[in-house]
């Protein structure tokens, strides 16, 4: 590829939104690199000469953000310092057009099912042999396994299916090739995601598959922990459960989007379940596995939530006393279905009921951390900071769940297990120390 420079081109990839947009830029690194173009990752140094913005176009905040980092990389260009800016991702897929029009000066955009397309501007190949071959973004011992692509559910506020289309299962024995391959570069905590997990298998092997796979990976040598995110809960296969309970690599931990607790809502979200069968299904899970961490996501300020509305959320909260949970003000998408209802809660309302919620939360956490003074888990440890070790337990993913701060005289290698015993809890923290 010829730009002004005649220096050797150098990519910097900048990753926008969730776990499954850095896979894809993972990928893309891998491919550039195997066709002898140097890649980096949300570099600093500034000493790269093309940049690409893989963007988020999930909720309001997410775009605001996609867009204000295009229109940064565009001002570089303007100044000499690029010579080429490329869009990718999920905004780029759903407003090209309008995208475009308003910022001409990007020099090609690309939807998120067009990895060959955007290799083309580089002048290089898509080498289908390295399917599954990444250049890791995170530390060298976690990495992120998306068995998935796109959704067939039909929530009246996601417009995920629009950006992505529809659920696409990988095959199993392509994922255990990946996984296996990450176990050699160092992997030791791999976390399965999708759009919808429990989905996984149906389009491929028509029937439900992801205990087949959890198996599968199971079975890897020097795979220490498997993690499960983004389960939807109608219809759940409850022998996912019985899996994670006799595989001691696969955590007790099940991230599980609820959005709701209010039968009103949950049927104008398109949830396909009741409030009452959620009731059933999170007893059910308990009662099979006593243990289990169980994260949900909830939705404040959808179009028609009153008052009694929130409150059911909150008595659902103290009545099932999650152990993680993640809240989003609602966010009006056109092209979804509840863009036709009225957005009546306004912005403030809506942050103010989703601050409430986080506050109810907040206190569920702290007691339930409290609990776990003086016990030991087997921790993870990510990183140090200030002279002190971060780590994880089984019941804790990355950056959005709790961590564990270790002091300790010793050096704890970054990636290695260890036993930590709880010496003070807080709302969403740990502290302990090394035995």
């Amino acid at each position: 590829m010829k730009t002004k420079t005649l220096k050797k081109d150098k990519v910097n990839i900048i990753t926008l939104g969730c776990s499954k947009n850095m896979v894809d830029s993972e990928v893309l690194s891998g491919q550039l690199h195997a066709n002898d173009i140097d890649v980096v990752h949300e570099s600093k140094k500034r000493d790269h000469n093309i940049v690409v913005v893989n963007t988020c176009g999930f909720i309001d905040k997410a775009k605001e953000e996609s867009i204000n980092t295009i229109i940064e990389q565009v001002a570089l260009k303007k100044n000499g310092r690029l010579d080429k800016v490329y869009v990718t991702g999920c905004l780029s897929q759903r407003y090209r057009e309008d995208l475009e029009k308003e910022i001409p000066e990007v020099d090609a955009w690309f939807g998120t099912m067009e990895l060959p397309m955007m290799l083309k501007q580089f002048e290089a190949d898509y080498k289908s042999e390295l399917l599954g071959e990444r250049f890791l973004s995170t530390p060298k011992h976690y990495a992120y396994l998306k068995i998935a692509e796109g959704c067939n559910r039909t929530c009246s506020f996601c417009a995920i299916p629009l950006m992505r289309g529809t659920h696409i299962s990988r095959p199993i024995e392509e994922l255990v090739r990946e996984a296996e391959r990450l176990v050699r570069m160092g992997v030791r905590e791999i976390m399965l995601i999708a759009q919808e997990l429990t989905y996984y298998g149906l389009d491929l092997y028509k029937k439900r598959m992801l205990p087949d796979l959890l198996n599968r990976l199971a079975d890897i040598r020097g795979l220490e922990w498997i993690r499960l995110h983004y389960a939807y809960p109608s219809k759940f296969p409850l022998d996912i459960i019985d899996v994670m309970k006799s595989r001691e690599n696969i955590c007790n931990y099940l991230d599980m989007p609820l959005q709701h607790a209010s039968d009103p809502m949950l049927k104008a979200m398109r949830r396909q379940i009741t409030k009452s069968e959620m009731d059933e299904l999170i007893l059910a899970i308990r009662e099979k596995l006593p243990q289990i961490c169980l994260r949900t996501t909830l939705i404040a300020g959808f179009p028609g939530e009153t008052r009694q509305d929130v409150e059911t959320l909150k008595s659902f909260l103290q009545q099932h006393r999650f152990d993680r949970v993640g809240i989003f003000s609602y966010s009006h998408e056109e092209g979804t279905h509840a863009y036709g209802l009225t957005d009546d809660v306004s912005p403030e309302e809506k942050d103010n009921r989703a601050r409430e919620i986080m506050e109810l939360q907040q206190e569920i956490s702290y007691g339930k951390n409290q609990l776990k003074v003086g016990q030991i888990f087997k921790t993870l440890i990510d990183k140090k900071e200030a002279g002190r070790y971060i780590g994880r337990t089984e019941f804790d993913s990355v950056e959005v769940d709790n961590e564990v701060i270790i002091e300790s005289g010793q050096k704890l290698p970054i990636g290695d297990f260890v036993r930590v015993k709880i010496t003070k809890a807080y709302d969403f923290d740990l502290e302990g120390v090394v035995v």
